[in-house]
């Protein structure tokens, strides 16, 4: 057997005192030299009286040679002994005994390395026994602080109440810190890399270039509680982790119950939340509703053109995210990523997060939080990313708005498709909200699911249709040029984006305000452009205002992105006749395309001005963005050439409905409620930013934008009339 010094194979042509001499040699010749100074045994000693026992040692180059073997090849078969043995000058059966005998001390040797450290580890185990057990014999209650009664709990269970009660501490002393000091910065960012504009979306589905630093616009600064959160301690992190998986369980089961928790709204489109059912069938969660704060819920459901895989991709990377939710997401950048994943993908993937969400009018404050993101994968196909507010690890009276679990539940669908639950579910303080936006935030189309899975769809849709390569060529002005189209939309993306960072109430941008402008329903900000290749250097205004219109955003929409009507309300192109030079459709809806114009103007002196317009349309936000652009720089992204050097100053519209009409009646619908209309322009009043702004400059686009509002009221009344 082996293991042991095995007994001799006996043969015939081989005595069994020739065997025996040859196993007391090999025996001899694997103890590397040492000589066996026994004698023979005792019949050995009656059969050979007369003989000293012979002694045989391998040469130096046997054994070298059998050594080199053997750490190739430890089990030789018979013809490699025999080969062995006419290479070395010994018999086979030397050579079959040396390598039985060699295995036996190498297993010999391993097994008393294993023995000594499994000596240690013993050793390490008592010591740490011995230290919790001294430990627990000095331990006190945590609640009270007199002694724990030992029997009436395990070991186990009280070392964990021990540990649970110091991170408890611990996560109360630094609550108490960062409620210190809210609106003023706790620690210097050591994970946020230098503030940069975030780039335009790769557009490729599947292919998405992800880009470091703040995602979302032109974000250089941040509101005064995003600006006082640092990222979470390693004694939060326990915590964070328990409140993620539980969210993720509170998400699953509101996405997929019915009634009582969900009950059909009085039309019959719409699922409301019972907030009664929804306190007994979640009581633990993040705690009780705040004074004063509303409770927003809603949840949506649509098949959107992307595949599963790249759904969770933008979900999870916080630059594209806040790109392709760039009309709702004004801000927003991970603090920590405290888990990549497993096995190369999203799944089991945590990071916590703050964001902004925006509604597109200086009327409607935004709202800030402070929450963790959590991705699993539940089942082949089926993926689920959730949000939930961490605010109670940073108790602070500035907190506006709490996100109970929210996120979406996405499952894998035919040719390339994915379906899309979006549950939605925040406590907010809405005071802040103007009155004419008041109907449309409590309704919860403002920033409720339906928005939220409106804006993926349109996005999707977008981002498919860069990819298409059948484009007819029957209509003029089509560019089928590949590259042309790529270039062209990704400029009109950073136009979108750059109108969406400076049209809402955010407090996150790089503008300052002006008080005491003229008029209260005007917003006029003010930033300085130095050597920034997407826009042109000095001095820009941004004037912004909101008003109501007696007309559906449909017929508004339309009126606005219709290059047959510009003159009716465009001051600067001067009356001169606007013609479409170039388009690429981008979605289902018509409406949805990018479009290059031009003015020709009616006075022959000037040069004719090149317009590069964005009109989009969804079941809840419509947008008709433009920006002045230069010939040169145009044929060079239509060429395919870079976009990022095209200086931009975008203007235009934002067109939501005012939230008197019925659930079901969208902005793609004959709704009969009227819209919310936002404008605002940005225009650049100095080329060299180190002027100082003038008042006159001010009025001017003071008066600007009242005239403008003024000629849209009168087009669109007599429209109606």
């Amino acid at each position: 057997m082996e293991g042991q010094l095995h007994p001799l194979d006996m043969t015939q042509n081989t005595s069994e005192s020739e065997i025996a001499r040859l196993r007391e040699e090999e025996f001899d010749s694997t103890k590397s030299g040492s000589e066996n100074h026994e004698g023979a045994s005792g019949d050995d000693q009656e059969q050979r009286p007369n003989k000293k026992k012979r002694y045989h040692r391998h040469t130096q180059h046997q054994i070298q040679e059998m050594e080199a073997f053997f750490k190739e090849c430890p089990h030789p078969d018979d013809k490699q002994r025999k080969e062995l043995s006419r290479e070395l000058g010994l018999e086979p059966l030397q050579v079959k005994f040396w390598f039985q005998n060699k295995r036996t001390q190498m297993k010999t040797q391993h097994e008393r390395h294993e023995n000594t450290q499994l000596r240690t580890e013993n050793e390490k185990l008592r010591a740490d026994n011995m230290r919790y057990r001294e430990a627990l014999s000095n331990a006190s209650c945590p609640n009270c602080g007199g002694p724990t009664a030992i029997g009436e709990m395990s070991f186990d269970e009280h070392h964990l109440r021990l540990e649970n009660a110091r991170l408890r501490e611990e996560i109360d002393r630094i609550s108490a810190i960062a409620a210190k000091y809210v609106g003023k910065p706790v620690v210097n960012y050591p994970l946020l890399s230098p503030p940069v504009p975030s780039r335009p979306l790769e557009l490729a589905v599947g292919n998405f270039g992800a880009q470091p630093g703040i995602g979302g616009g032109e974000m250089y600064g941040a509101a005064d509680l995003l600006r006082s959160i640092s990222a979470p301690t390693e004694a939060d992190k326990p915590m964070i982790i328990e409140l993620a998986v539980a969210a993720m369980e509170e998400l699953i089961r509101m996405a997929q119950m019915g009634e009582p928790l969900w009950m059909t709204s009085l039309d019959g489109t719409a699922a409301v939340l019972n907030e009664d059912e929804y306190v007994r069938t979640f009581p633990r969660g993040i705690g009780p509703k705040p004074t004063g704060f509303k409770c927003e819920a809603s949840r949506e459901t649509a098949v959107v053109i992307m595949n599963h895989i790249s759904l969770v991709e933008i979900l999870m990377d916080v630059n594209q995210w806040s790109t392709v939710f760039s009309g709702i997401v004004s801000r927003a950048m991970t603090l920590e990523v405290l888990s990549t994943g497993v096995a190369g993908n999203y799944n089991g993937a945590l990071q916590v997060m703050t964001a902004e969400f925006q509604v597109p009018s200086p009327l409607v404050p935004t709202r800030e939080s402070y929450y963790v993101r959590y991705c699993k994968q539940h089942g082949e196909g089926t993926w689920a990313v959730v949000d939930v507010s961490l605010d109670n690890l940073r108790p602070s009276p500035a907190v506006r708005c709490r996100r109970r679990p929210s996120g979406c539940l996405i499952q894998e669908m035919p040719n390339g498709y994915s379906k899309v639950t979006w549950v939605e579910h925040v406590e907010v303080d809405d005071r802040g909200v103007h009155n004419l936006y008041k109907q449309l935030v409590s309704t919860g189309n403002a920033f409720g699911a339906k928005r939220w899975v409106a804006t993926l769809d349109r996005q999707c849709e977008r981002l498919a249709s860069v990819m298409a390569t059948n484009i007819p060529t029957v209509e003029v002005g089509v560019i089928t040029n590949q590259d042309g189209r790529k270039s062209m939309l990704k400029l009109a993306e950073r136009m979108v984006i750059s109108f969406c960072a400076g049209v809402s109430a955010s407090t996150a941008h790089t503008w300052t305000t002006l008080s005491g402008t003229g008029a209260d329903d005007v917003r006029v900000m003010t930033r300085k452009s130095v050597d920034d290749p997407g826009r042109p250097p000095g001095i820009v205004l941004s004037a912004a205002t909101s008003f109501w219109l007696p007309v559906p955003p449909k017929r508004v929409f339309d009126f606005l992105r219709d290059e047959n009507t510009r003159s009716e309300w465009d001051i600067l192109s001067n009356g001169g006749v606007v013609q479409e030079m170039a388009h690429i459709a981008n979605g289902r809806d018509t409406g949805n395309c990018v479009s290059l114009l031009r003015v020709n103007s009616a006075n022959s002196s000037q040069s004719n001005m090149l317009i590069l317009q964005e009109s989009c349309t969804d079941p809840t936000a419509s947008f008709v963005i433009y920006a002045p652009v230069d010939i040169v720089a145009m044929n060079v992204v239509l060429n395919g050439g870079d976009p990022d050097y095209v200086a931009l100053l975008p203007s235009g519209f934002a067109i939501l409905p005012d939230g008197t009409s019925l659930h079901g009646a969208n902005i793609g619908e004959a709704a009969s409620g009227g819209s919310l209309l936002t404008v605002a322009f940005q225009i650049l009043v100095d080329s060299v930013p180190t002027a100082k702004l003038s008042l006159g400059s001010v009025a001017t686009v003071n008066n600007l934008i009242a005239c403008t509002v003024e000629r849209i009221k009168a087009s669109l009344s007599c429209e109606s009339a």
